[in-house]
This record gives structure tokens, sequence and C-alpha cells, in this order.
């Protein structure tokens, strides 16, 4: 064997502007031995040159790509060339994973990876690994040459820890990873980060404060960086005196929290009712804010306590919050999630096999709530956008963030962000999961 394909499949067919890099492939491409060729294509940006020479392909698979990272498979699998899939997807659906490619890699890859390739050199693919738990998240730091001369987002996209310490009922992290948090090494983090070329880091951790002392060990060890950073973060992350400061001046510019609904019954059957413990929403948004960090607001309509005037209420709510930027979606529930178990049950799901249903469009709703159309819930969200993105919203907006929040720096990505999040609602609205081409199932030869 002399040389590893990486694909990162395309939820459609369009071309992207803004991808931001494929980070699990720098992850990969450091753990593969340095006597193997290794290339990325992103379907996002570019063809796949199918007739390349390889001898194994890797895929990383999301459910949304799902589809479309089969087509993909199939065309390698046509050509005599091995495929392996990984991620989310087949760490949660392997059965059906495994129709369609030669092994699958259930749950992270450090560990499994090694073991992985070392079969391959020896022609001995087996049709299931798994990362073991105790593996180790240390070194060696992603190895960033992969993405050479592609076009990303001109922002770094850097990991701290994996996992959740909450069990939200929709969040396939938690089904992927259960209770079990894990972090690197602060000092690999720091030296990864001395490595960038460039100082704006996404931290692409499902959870920036999964705990107190890891949090603040990370942001005392960077605040010496000179970075601007964004990340995602539980709104508890508000409540602690000492972590808003320090966000602040290791370099935190914006924050995303899922606040999802402002429904406290909502809240109690996605088993997220500790959102609103303590203290409202507003007063959250009043401490993040007066750090001059701006917030990423996230929602999610289709609980059993929604109907047609929580669309507006929520927008008013996000527009009165100043919210650098916000996102208004259906409930999509992803299989493996205690949701989607408990929907399936219900028979309450418009398309069952959502991610390989040729008829679905993204966007459109996958359950009928209690309260309203499945058509009502696809509309509700479109108009949601809508008015959040509306340009006078957009500048309306401006006027409620502090003044502190909104410096130069902040005012130009805040501009920049919203004018993208505009052109994005309809550009995706309703496009199909992949091409319409039917899915192969090629026999196995593992």
């Amino acid at each position: 064997m002399r040389h590893v394909t990486f694909i990162r499949p395309n939820m459609s067919a369009m071309r992207s502007s803004d991808a931001m890099e494929p980070l699990a492939f720098a992850i990969l491409a450091a753990r593969t031995p340095a006597d193997l060729g290794r290339t990325l294509y992103d379907d996002h940006l570019e063809d796949i040159p199918y007739d390349a020479p390889t001898d194994l392909v890797a895929i990383t698979v999301d459910t949304f790509c799902a589809r479309r990272a089969y087509q993909v498979a199939a065309e390698y699998r046509r050509r005599g060339v091995r495929v392996v899939m990984g991620g989310h997807h087949p760490t949660l659906l392997p059965e059906e994973v495994l129709q369609h490619c030669d092994s699958v890699v259930i749950g992270d890859a450090e560990g499994a990876w090694e073991h992985l390739i070392d079969d391959a050199r020896s022609g001995r693919l087996q049709r299931v690994y798994s990362s073991p738990r105790s593996a180790s998240l240390e070194g060696p730091l992603p190895d960033r040459s992969i993405f050479a001369g592609k076009r990303y987002a001109p922002i770094a996209l850097v990991q701290y820890g994996r996992g959740c310490r909450y069990a939200c009922d929709f969040c396939s992290v938690h089904a992927f990873y259960g209770d079990t948090t894990v972090q690197r090494p602060v000092e690999d983090v720091v030296a990864e980060i001395r490595q960038l070329d460039r100082k704006l880091v996404f931290f692409v951790d499902d959870n920036i404060f999964s705990s107190l002392a890891a949090a603040e060990a990370l942001f005392r060890a960077i605040r010496p960086l000179g970075i601007r950073w964004a990340c995602q973060a539980s709104i508890d992350v508000a409540r602690h005196p000492r972590l808003l400061p320090l966000m602040a001046e290791s370099g935190c510019i914006t924050v995303l929290v899922g606040f999802e609904t402002l429904d406290p019954r909502n809240l109690r059957q996605m088993n997220k009712d500790w959102n609103a413990r303590g203290e409202s929403y507003a007063e959250a948004i009043r401490r993040i804010h007066a750090h001059g960090i701006m917030i990423y607001g996230t929602f999610v309509f289709g609980y059993d306590h929604d109907t047609p005037e929580a669309f507006d209420a929520t927008v008013d709510f996000a527009i009165r919050s100043g919210f650098f930027l916000a996102n208004f979606n259906p409930l999509t529930p992803t299989p493996g999630t205690a949701l989607y178990e408990r929907l399936a049950r219900q028979q309450a799901l418009e398309y069952p096999k959502w991610w390989l249903d040729p008829e679905y469009r993204y966007g459109r709703a996958i359950i009928a709530p209690r309260g309203m159309t499945a058509d009502e819930l696809t509309e509700g969200c479109l108009r949601a956008r809508r008015r959040f993105y509306g340009y006078g919203n957009m500048l309306g907006r401006l006027r409620r963030v502090p003044r502190h929040v909104l410096q130069p720096y902040k005012l130009g990505l805040y501009l920049l962000s919203n004018a993208i999040s505009r052109r994005e609602i309809l550009r995706k609205q309703g496009s199909p999961l992949g091409p319409p081409a039917a899915l192969d199932l090629p026999a196995s030869r593992a």
C-alpha cells in the first residue's frame, strides 16, 4: 500500500465559498505513517478525481452527508479500491454503513486508525474497528499540510476536548460519547496554536465548558498567545464569575449557545431544563455581553409545546437580545439519539430514514408536531431566518448590542457573518441530500 485518500463528502451538489477546514483529516494525516502518500479531496470545494491512483479511501460521515458518502464510496469500490468510513453516523449506525464500505471505525480514530492502517498494509483489513476508551488524545499535533492549496475560510479549527456532561435527548454527541468527557493536554493545544499561520481560532469542542477546572486551565494557557477565538458552550458558562473574565482576557470574541426554546416545558421534554435554572436567559445574555463577548444563539422548533406563534416570539427575543447570529431549525432527529428512538416508536417520523430518502429536502420538517402541521414547521423556520436576517433587523440588532462589544474588528466580523448567513438561507433550503442517483449496494469484499 502506497497511498491513502481522504474524502470529505458534501451534503449537496453545491460548492461552498465559506467551508472551514475539516479538522478530522488533519488528525488522521498526523497518525498516518510518513511513508504513505496522503491526499484530501473536499467535495465542498472540488470535483473528486475517482481515477487518481490510491490504495485506500477514508470517508468521514455525518448524517446529513451519508447519502452522498455512499455514492462516493460506490464509485471507488467499482474501481476496486477499498473504502473505510468513520464519524458519528458510522458509530451510531454501523450495520447500515457496512453495506456501503469495506470497514467501519466505531468511536474516535485514535488507536483504531493506526490499527486499521497496519491491517490494510498487510492485506487483512477487518470489517469493524473500535477505538479503545482508554486511547490517549496526546500528540501528534494535527497535520494541516493536507489542506494546502484549498480555499478555506480564514479561521483555524482547534479541538481541546470531546463529549459533553449533559444528556439532551436530541444530541448525537451524547449518543456518541455517553457520559465520557476528555481533554487534550493543554500544552499540546498551546503548541498547536503557536504553529498556526492565523490568529482567528474556532474551538470545535461540543461544549468548551464540560469541566470548570479544564476550562480555566485552557483560558489561562492561551491568554498570552494573542489570538481571537470563538467556541460553543452551555449557557451555564455565564453562571461562573471567574470564567467570563478569563474568556474575554484570553481573546474570546463570540460564543455559540444552544438556547433551543423559550418554553420551559419543551426544555423539560428535551432533558435540558438545566438551561433555565438559576437565572433568566436575559441575565445570562447580559453577563456575557458585559465581558465584550458576542452571542450566536440557536433554537429548535417542533417539540410538543410549540405552536405557530413560537416563531415570531423567538425571533423577537433574538432581536431584542442583540445576538450576533442566530439559527432557527426544525427538529431533526438523528438516528441513535433518544429523540429518534422515541419518535420512531411513536411512528411520528414523516421520513423515517430521511438521510437516505431521495424525496427529502434540506430544511423540510421530518415530523408533524402536536401543535402545528409539518408544513407550518417548515415554513415557520424559514420565515424566522428570513426575518432575523432582514436588512432592517441586521442593523437594528447592532443598536441593541452594548457599544464595548462591537469594537471595529468585531463590527466587521458581524457584518460579514450576517451577510453570509443571509445568502445561505435560500441557497440550502430545499436542496436534496446528494445527487439523485440510486444508492448501490456492492457486495462486501472483506
